[in-house]
C-alpha cells in the first residue's frame, strides 16, 4: 500500500509539473464523476488531467507511459457504453475541455480543431462564415467533442457517419510521439489530403481511444445551405416505416432523418408542453429561418397542424432537407413525400423544425421524461436484416414482460437510415433508480428541479443490465455492428481472425504497454 501511495503521488507531481497544478484534479468528487457515465461507473482515476495544449498533453502521456498507469481520455462524456471509464485501478483520466483551437482555411475548405472543441462551437464558427462540415454532429453536440466523435464515430446531423468528414488526423501514441496522417504527414505538413498512402487515419476512427489520444483533427468544409424544409409522416408499423426510409434513402436527398416509436414520440413532445418550453421553440424556429417572413409562416403552419397525430403516431419519422435555395429544398422534400406517402400519412412537422432551429439540445434526454434513468443500446442493420431483428426484438420484450413489469422497466426505439445500405435500430431502456453524479452535473439543473428522484434501485439496474446483454446477443445475431464500441459491444467475438490479428499488432506498434485505454474494443 506504501509503494502505491509513492508511485501514485509520483505520478500526480509529473503530472502537475506537466501542466499545473491548478489543472490536475484529485478530489474525490471529481474522480468520481470520471468515473462513471450515462449508464456505468467504473474504477475511480487516481487524478484527472486537463491539458491546455497538444504539447502538455503529450507531456501527460509520457508520465504515464513511464508511471505503467493506463489513460482513458474524456471529450464530452455521453458515453454510454464504457467508453471513457477506466477497466483498471491507478488510471488517469485525460479531461481534453481546454484544447479549443479553431483554424478556418477557407480558401482549401479545411476546418483544423483541437480535440476537445464541441460540435456546437464548431457549428457556430462556421456558420458566422457560411460554412459547415458535411457531417456536423451528434445530438449531443453541446456537450459531444469533435475528437470523441473521432474515437466513438457518431451520426445525426448532416452526412453520414463522422469518420467521412475527416482529412486528416494527429494523434498522440502510447509512448508519446505525435502521429500524423495523410498529408499533415508530410515533410511540410499540410491538412488537405487524407488519402496519400494507405489510409492511416481511418485507423484511429471508432477505436474508442485505444490506438491513440486524439490531438488535432481536420476535416471537410462545404457552403452552408440556409435554404431548408421539413416534413414528417405517421406509419401504422414498422414495416411500413422501414419501406418508406429505405426508398428515401436510395435517393440521398435528406440532409437529416430519424425515426421514433410511440414510446420516444409521446416522450419528446412532453418535453415540449408548457409556455416556456412553447417559446423557446418559437424563438428557434425563428432564428433558423431565412427571412423574419418564413419565420412567421412556419410558426403559422406548426400551429394550425396542432400535434394530435403527432402524439397518437404508433411510428413517426422526421426529415430535413436543404438547398442551394427554396426550390431545391421543395423539391428534394417533394420526393419524400412522394416516397413516404406510399407507406404512411403526413403529419406536423414540429419537431424536424424544432430541430433545425435547436440542433444541439440540452443533454435533458439522458434521463426519461419523468426523470427515470435512461440508456441506449444500438445496431446498424442491412436493409434485409431489419425486419427479422424488429420481430425478434419483439418477442423478446414479450418473453421478459414479467421482468419489465415487476422493475417499472419499460422500453423504446429511435431509427435512422445512414446512407443507403445501413439502418440504425436503437433500442431504450427507462427504468425508475436513483440519479447518479453524472445526472447531477450533466443535466441542467433547473430541469432537474423539476423531475422526481428515485431510490436506489440495484434490482432493476441489474435487470436492465442482463437484457442489454441479451439484445446485444440478438443484434449479433441478425449481422449487426455498432458505433461507440467502447468495452460493451463485442468486437473481436467471432471476428476474421486475420483482421483481429492485424488489430493486436497495431496496438502492440503504438500502445506497446497497453496503457491506453485498456479493455476497450476488448483489446
Amino acid at each position: 500500500m506504501a509503494t502505491q501511495l509513492r508511485t501514485e503521488t509520483s505520478l500526480i507531481e509529473a503530472l502537475a509539473a506537466a501542466v499545473g497544478a491548478a489543472h490536475v484534479l484529485t478530489g474525490e468528487a471529481d474522480r468520481r464523476f470520471a468515473a462513471t457515465d450515462v449508464f456505468n461507473a467504473r474504477e475511480v482515476p487516481v487524478a484527472v488531467v486537463r491539458p491546455g495544449s497538444i504539447d502538455e498533453m503529450q507531456a501527460v502521456v509520457r508520465a504515464c507511459a513511464a508511471a505503467n498507469a493506463p489513460i482513458v481520455v474524456r471529450g464530452g462524456g455521453a458515453s454510454y457504453t464504457d467508453g471513457y471509464l477506466h477497466a483498471r485501478p491507478g488510471g488517469v483520466t485525460i479531461d481534453t475541455g481546454r484544447l479549443k483551437a479553431i483554424d478556418i482555411d477557407e480558401h482549401n475548405a479545411v476546418v483544423t480543431v483541437e480535440a476537445g472543441v464541441t460540435w456546437a462551437e464548431l457549428y457556430e464558427a462556421l456558420k458566422a462564415r457560411g460554412l459547415r462540415t458535411p457531417f456536423w454532429g451528434p445530438f449531443s453536440g453541446l456537450a459531444a467533442t469533435i475528437g470523441g466523435s473521432m474515437s466513438q464515430n457518431t451520426i445525426s446531423h448532416g452526412a453520414g457517419v463522422s469518420a467521412e468528414s475527416l482529412l486528416n488526423i494527429e494523434v498522440i501514441t502510447g509512448t508519446g510521439e505525435l502521429l500524423a496522417t495523410g498529408s499533415a504527414g508530410n515533410s511540410k505538413p499540410r491538412h488537405y489530403f487524407r488519402h496519400f498512402g494507405p489510409d492511416m487515419a481511418g485507423l484511429f476512427t471508432g477505436d474508442c481511444g485505444a490506438l491513440g489520444v486524439k490531438a488535432r483533427i481536420s476535416l471537410k468544409l462545404t457552403r452552408r445551405r440556409e435554404a431548408f424544409e421539413a416534413a414528417s409522416f405517421s406509419f401504422t408499423s414498422l414495416e411500413a416505416m422501414h419501406g418508406a426510409m429505405r426508398a428515401i434513402a436510395l435517393e440521398g436527398v435528406d440532409d437529416e432523418n430519424f425515426g421514433l416509436d410511440a414510446t420516444l414520440q409521446q416522450g419528446q413532445i412532453g418535453r415540449q408542453e408548457g409556455m416556456g418550453a412553447k417559446a423557446e421553440i418559437a424563438m428557434s424556429v425563428m432564428k433558423s429561418a431565412t427571412s423574419i417572413a418564413s419565420g412567421v409562416k412556419s410558426l403559422a403552419r406548426m400551429a394550425a397542424a396542432g400535434d394530435r397525430a403527432l402524439k397518437a403516431a404508433t411510428y413517426a419519422v422526421h426529415y430535413l432537407t436543404d438547398g442551394c435555395d427554396q426550390a431545391e429544398a421543395r423539391s428534394k422534400l417533394g420526393v419524400i413525400k412522394r416516397l413516404a406517402g406510399a407507406h404512411g400519412e403526413e403529419i406536423a412537422n414540429t419537431v424536424p423544425t424544432v430541430v433545425r432551429g435547436m440542433p444541439f439540445a440540452p443533454l435533458f434526454n439522458t434521463l426519461g421524461p419523468k426523470g427515470e434513468r435512461w440508456v441506449p443500446m444500438h445496431t446498424l442493420l442491412p436493409h434485409d436484416g431489419v425486419l427479422g431483428f424488429h420481430h425478434a426484438l419483439t418477442a423478446y420484450w414479450a418473453q421478459n414482460q414479467a421482468a419489465l413489469d415487476a422493475h417499472g422497466i419499460y422500453t423504446g426505439a429511435m431509427f435512422m437510415a445512414v446512407g443507403g445500405s445501413a439502418f440504425v435500430y436503437e433500442p431504450t431502456f427507462y427504468w425508475p433508480d436513483a440519479r447518479s453524479i453524472f445526472h447531477d452535473r450533466m443535466v441542467p439543473a433547473e430541469h432537474l428541479a423539476t423531475l422526481p428522484s428515485y431510490p436506489e434501485n440495484p434490482a432493476g439496474r441489474a435487470e436492465v443490465e442482463r437484457m442489454k446483454h441479451d439484445v446485444i446477443m440478438l443484434m449479433h445475431a441478425h449481422g449487426g455492428s455498432h458505433l461507440q464500441i467502447g468495452k460493451t459491444y463485442p468486437l473481436l467475438e467471432g471476428r476474421n481472425a486475420a483482421s483481429v490479428m492485424l488489430l493486436r499488432a497495431i496496438k502492440a506498434a503504438v500502445d506497446p504497454a497497453g496503457i491506453l485505454n485498456p479493455g476497450a474494443l476488448g483489446l
